[in-house]
């Protein structure tokens, strides 16, 4: 097993410094750059603290040997592309349970047809998920996918994403899944 917290630390753009005030209880920097270097045993303890604190998977922050990672070769931003100047690796798409997955049969919002959006399944306490879009399940088999707006009681304020639509209220969902992760073919 592989210790792969400082890949998704340094994925999600943070420091030791602010892992280590998300964790709850809050803990130094340097008792997290002990556990990704493998200096401190990562107990279970640990990797469930740490993966609260970068809203993850606890299994995403470990790989097994046989797993084949990406190495990242270079940064794009506004200026350009250039060399990777660490050794850093790619997330792997690797689902979790209670996770689903949505595809995108024609482009829509920020989405093109052929995506996959996986989504994580949540149940009643929907405001961690405001300003993020939402499978939400509907009578007979239907599904609406949009982002949520607002949280009244049980009421859901949904607005779907595409151009011109109107703001669809539903009440007491028995789950939502937030979207989580795109995957898209080039």
């Amino acid at each position: 097993m592989i210790n792969s917290i400082r890949t998704v630390r340094r994925a999600k753009g943070l420091t030791l410094e602010e892992v280590a005030q998300r964790c709850s209880p809050a803990t130094t920097a340097q008792t997290i750059g002990r556990l990704e270097t493998g200096t401190r045993t990562l107990s279970l303890d640990w990797m469930n603290r740490i993966a609260a604190a970068l809203d993850v998977d606890a299994s995403e922050l470990v790989r097994l040997p046989q797993d084949t990672q990406l190495k990242i070769t270079a940064h794009l931003g506004a200026d350009g592309a250039h060399a990777s100047t660490r050794v850093e690796e790619a997330l792997t798409a690797r689902p979790t349970e209670g996770m689903l997955a949505v595809r995108v049969t024609s482009s829509i919002g920020d989405y093109r047809a052929g995506d996959e959006i996986w989504c994580r399944r949540i149940e009643g306490d929907w405001s961690g998920a405001l300003n993020r879009d939402l499978l939400v399940p509907r009578p007979a088999g239907r599904f609406i996918f949009a982002r949520l707006l607002n949280v009244d009681g049980e009421k859901l304020h949904l607005l779907p994403l595409g151009a011109g639509q109107r703001q669809q209220v539903v009440s007491n969902p028995p789950w939502a899944a937030v979207a989580t992760r795109l995957i898209r073919t080039l």
